[in-house]
């Protein structure tokens, strides 16, 4: 009898155990504007130097991710040319994608594109590690005629 008491103690006490560590354990950081800004940059430096096909293979490889942050190139018709979150949007025409509130926020963002070089856009979207809608801010760049852009969730 002894020994079915000693096993079960010893599970109650690795299932408290795995429970402390979860409640201690941080939720995963969301990334910074500043962050959100370099890997930008850095897709772009890409970009220039390895051209369309190399780059959007690179980003649907997930190469520029980082927790929360990830990298998506739209033409300036809006169709999603690579995206480092969700492969299955590349190829999709999104100029009517709604968030929430019915903001469409691709559309904003190609006719920001079509004025700006580089800017900012407010909009809401799902949080990959909180699978909550939030908050969220990108920065974009035009190259050519796509806009690449990152962004960061404010919870």
């Amino acid at each position: 009898m002894k020994p079915a008491v000693y096993r079960q103690t010893g599970r109650i006490a690795s299932a408290v155990l795995g429970l402390l560590v979860a409640i201690g354990a941080p939720a995963a950081e969301h990334a910074t504007r500043d962050e959100a800004q370099a890997m930008v940059k850095k897709g772009v430096a890409f970009w220039k130097a390895n051209g369309d096909d190399k780059t959007f293979a690179e980003i649907n490889a997930k190469k520029y991710v980082d927790r929360d942050l990830y990298l998506v190139a739209y033409g300036l018709d809006g169709v999603v040319r690579a995206h480092g979150a969700n492969e299955k949007m590349v190829g999709r025409n999104l100029l009517d994608f709604k968030d929430v509130d019915g903001k469409a926020f691709v559309k904003e963002r190609v006719e920001l594109a079509q004025k700006e070089n580089s800017f900012w856009q407010e909009y809401k979207f799902t949080d990959p590690l909180s699978k909550k809608i939030e908050a969220k801010s990108s920065y974009c760049e035009r190259i050519g005629q796509s806009v690449l852009c990152a962004g960061v969730y404010k919870p």
